[in-house]
């Protein structure tokens, strides 16, 4: 093989089209869009490696995606200054790469990441989400109120098994640390859930949202969605926020390129509940 290059990307797209980001037979996926576009501009056997910091469900949309690419240096070389606006003449518009910068062989764009960082935004207006921000917003039929909303959050933040609001895999742990977990009203009304996580299992963010917003309108007393951190399997008694409030915003990484393969090795131990 040729000598290779890693690259970062960092992306955005519309997931409303998208059956997610990982590729799937007959599906249109974000990995599969990205991975014709970079294979027409430098061929098939000059890309390899595809990783992302996060496989976004169907319907997710995301601001700050980074994945990490390995390019043949030669062709790297020769294509970098333009490889975005090449890509941005190849790609349909609902995902757009807006940089692409050489990184060290070291970076992963999944296992380097020291944190995710979503966005879900919820309007309770009368009328509904605005025509323009249909495709990013939830209409909520009922009233919030952020005082309750910020109460139940947090219960949530820290350090816990969240198996009542993962959708559970064989060998794989649903222990997670929150690090952030708060709502705020904007001016013009809508309510932004932001949460941010070392990472996150399937389904994690949107069953939070779920499970708080039925406390902010009412339904339910503030202690609840932490109370089910009690159990050890997934609730039925929560509901799944829809896909399309959600969006991944942001990416971090260490800011010290030595540390890129020491958090790497760090988040591939399987964190294991505590035998006491």
């Amino acid at each position: 093989m040729d000598e290779r290059t890693r690259v970062r990307l960092d992306i955005a797209y519309d997931g409303t089209d998208f059956s997610g980001w990982a590729a799937q037979p007959n599906r249109r996926t974000v990995a599969g869009v990205l991975t014709e576009a970079l294979v027409r501009v430098f061929g098939e056997d000059r890309v390899s490696g595809l990783t992302v910091a996060g496989r976004t469900d169907a319907g997710v949309h995301a601001t700050g995606q980074v994945c990490h690419v390995d390019f043949a240096t030669a062709a790297w070389s020769e294509l970098s200054a333009s490889l975005v606006r090449r890509l941005a003449g190849l790609l349909p518009p609902d995902v757009r790469v807006r940089a692409a910068t050489e990184v060290p062989g070291e970076f992963d764009a999944r296992f380097s990441a020291t944190f995710r960082r979503y966005e879900y935004r919820v309007t309770d207006a009368p009328y509904g989400a605005d025509p323009l921000r249909r495709h990013d917003t939830l209409g909520w039929p009922r009233g919030l109120d952020l005082d309750a909303l910020n109460a139940a959050a947090t219960g949530l933040v820290g350090e816990h098994d969240y198996a009542a609001y993962c959708k559970r895999k064989e060998h794989a742990t649903t222990i997670r640390e929150i690090t952030r977990l708060d709502w705020r009203r904007d001016p013009d009304g809508i309510l932004v859930a932001t949460v941010q996580a070392d990472a996150f299992c399937q389904a994690m963010v949107r069953s939070l949202v779920g499970a708080m917003l039925v406390v902010g309108d009412g339904r339910r007393p503030a202690e609840w969605p932490g109370g089910l951190l009690n159990l050890r399997e997934r609730s039925s008694e929560v509901t799944v926020a829809p896909a399309h409030g959600l969006t991944l915003v942001a990416v971090g990484y260490p800011t010290d390129p030595a540390e890129y393969a020491r958090r790497a090795e760090a988040t591939r131990r399987l964190r294991l509940p505590a035998t006491a």
